[in-house]
């Protein structure tokens, strides 16, 4: 076989596996994600529950670096401290190390049976969590079976000429081949991912028993490296958390390189198997940087905050606003005219994102920071809503085709929507949070639990409608136009269970009623604005009717 189909075949397997280890991700994050972000937030209240809760949550999103994006933004918001965000971090890489060990176990077996209930599921329900499941499972079933394609297309590379000289030089030259691998990590932008396949080659005698230390080192070094690339834009405090890890992590690897590169300890003390050596020593090193990390969490996050605090402000000195993506050079080209509009209508998105988290945060606890913080992002929402239009409408309508006329009024259309829900969330919702604590309202546990759940479900189809914007996927609209139904269903019942309290006496309740009633209605108005994002992109695709009457 040429060397040319071989790289191909290894290319496509290597490609299945980041495809079929995202979809498993994904997955659980658009089914569960919300819930476990609540449990995360309940559990990480001492640096070992915070390790612990980490660890539990790798393992559910099979990725430490999602766990990463989560914590720092837990960190940015106030709930918990640098160093509880690191510890939970550094328990997050052992539960990422964790599931390499599981999936390293013989699951064959499994393939076509989570292939069968992956598809039997997806396509036996509309309802969002089912189809979801169906995604998780199909994934897991690809992912086993990219793991034997793997092993399958590595066969072919024992009789190669190059890959023995390549493998002697970085057997002698460890630097490279941790240097080597810490990119190759980076590159998958999975540690799951990279240690498989490594895991994979090893079992098929292509990688030599005395390069697995140092690569397993440089794996763990690259993927402490994702987190704090993907927040480097993010605000001081949120990219404390990554940095942390970095800095625990990346030089506990370099360490143990340095050691390695002295006392050159045998693989074979993990296991005499080539494939669960590189397991076992990556196992073992996130538990090593765990238990000797763990104490330093305080000192490494205080010394992080007091140094990036000191950079930032030498920077703001510089910076004056954010730069707007609305280009005026670019209206004599509809296509990129709209493109630039889009761009700028995400940064509303991310900006009524922050107005939901912490509006519910403002409900459970008087907080006038956040309070006023929501009001200047709803004036800069505002403005955004103002440039767009006005952008837009420069827009020569001699130039626009059919399909640019029908986006540019699409996005027009969806700008005034997000515009109208900031609104109701900054005056109306504000006002009513202002007005429980000055009165010092208590709501009923089942209300209160009532009112948690449906913020929850219009949160994750606020998100929803955003990816919209980017992907303009109908499967997606579909599924949030479903959710609609199940929000007013939702209202309806709280409506009838919040008047039956009424009817047996409950004080809470009866203090409560008129903020219950306003709160749900205004949760629900703007959930039915995000839901009517999707409307444009379901009739481009022929599948909305054109009346609801008969």
């Amino acid at each position: 076989m040429s060397g040319i189909i071989v790289f191909i075949n290894l290319a496509g397997a290597v490609a299945l596996l980041l495809w079929a280890t995202r979809m498993v991700r994904t997955g659980i994050e658009r089914a569960y994600g919300n819930a476990l972000r609540d449990k995360l937030k309940l559990a990480i209240s001492n640096r070992v529950t915070a390790a612990i809760a980490g660890f539990f949550l790798a393992i559910a999103l099979q990725s430490a670096t999602a766990v990463a994006l989560i914590t720092a933004g837990f960190v940015a918001s106030g709930y918990v401290s640098s160093a509880i965000g690191i510890a939970t971090l550094l328990g997050a890489d052992l539960g990422s190390a964790f599931v390499v060990r599981i999936l390293r176990h013989d699951l064959s077996l499994l393939i076509p049976i989570l292939l069968l209930a992956g598809t039997i599921s997806f396509r036996a329900s509309e309802a969002r969590n089912w189809r979801q499941m169906g995604r998780i499972l199909f994934g897991l079933g690809l992912l086993l079976l990219s793991l034997r394609l793997i092993g399958e297309a590595s066969i072919p590379l024992k009789t190669s000429e190059i890959l023995p000289v390549i493998i002697n030089y970085l057997s002698r030259d460890w630097i490279t081949a941790f240097v080597l691998a810490g990119l190759l990590a980076w590159a998958f932008h999975s540690s799951v991912a990279t240690v498989l396949l490594l895991a994979s080659l090893a079992d098929r005698a292509l990688i030599p028993p005395v390069l697995i230390i140092p690569l397993v080192l440089g794996i763990n070094f690259g993927a402490a490296v994702i987190a704090a690339v993907l927040t480097r834009g993010e605000r001081t405090d949120a990219r404390v958390v990554p940095l942390g890890n970095v800095a625990i992590r990346g030089l506990g690897t370099l360490i143990a390189l340095a050691v390695q590169m002295t006392v050159e300890l045998p693989s074979s003390i993990f296991s005499s198997n080539p494939g669960d050596a590189v397991v076992l020593c990556h196992l073992a090193i996130n538990l090593a940087v765990l238990v000797f990390g763990l104490p330093f969490c305080g000192l490494i996050g205080r010394l992080l905050q007091s140094w990036m605090k000191t950079t930032d402000t030498g920077a703001e000195t510089v910076i004056e606003e954010r730069v707007s993506a609305l280009n005026p050079e670019h209206l004599s080209n509809p296509e990129q005219a709209i493109a630039n509009a889009t761009r700028e209508l995400l940064t509303v998105c991310e900006r009524i994102d922050l107005m939901l988290v912490w509006i519910f945060d403002v409900y459970e606890k008087s907080d006038k920071a956040k309070i006023a913080r929501i009001q200047e992002l709803d004036d800069e929402i505002d403005q955004t809503h103002r440039n767009i239009k006005f952008y837009l409408a420069k827009i020569s309508e001699s130039a626009l085709d059919e399909k640019s006329a029908a986006l540019c009024q699409d996005l027009l259309g969806a700008t005034i929507k997000l515009e109208q829900a900031a609104d109701i969330i900054s005056q109306n919702m504000v006002t009513r949070a202002r007005k429980r604590h000055a009165r010092k309202i208590v709501f009923s546990e089942e209300g209160w639990h009532e009112i948690k759940a449906l913020h929850q479900e219009v949160l994750k189809n606020a998100r929803l409608a955003f990816n919209l914007f980017v992907n303009r996927d109908v499967e997606h609209a579909r599924q949030l136009v479903a959710q609609k139904e199940v929000v007013r269903t939702m209202v309806r019942h709280s409506e009838e269970q919040h008047m039956q309290r009424l009817r047996d006496g409950n004080d809470n309740s009866y203090d409560s009623s008129s903020i219950h009633i306003d709160t749900m209605r205004d949760l629900k108005e703007i959930n039915s604005l995000f839901v009517s994002i999707a409307y444009p992109v379901l009739a481009s695709a022929g599948m909305l009717r054109k009346s609801r009457l008969l």
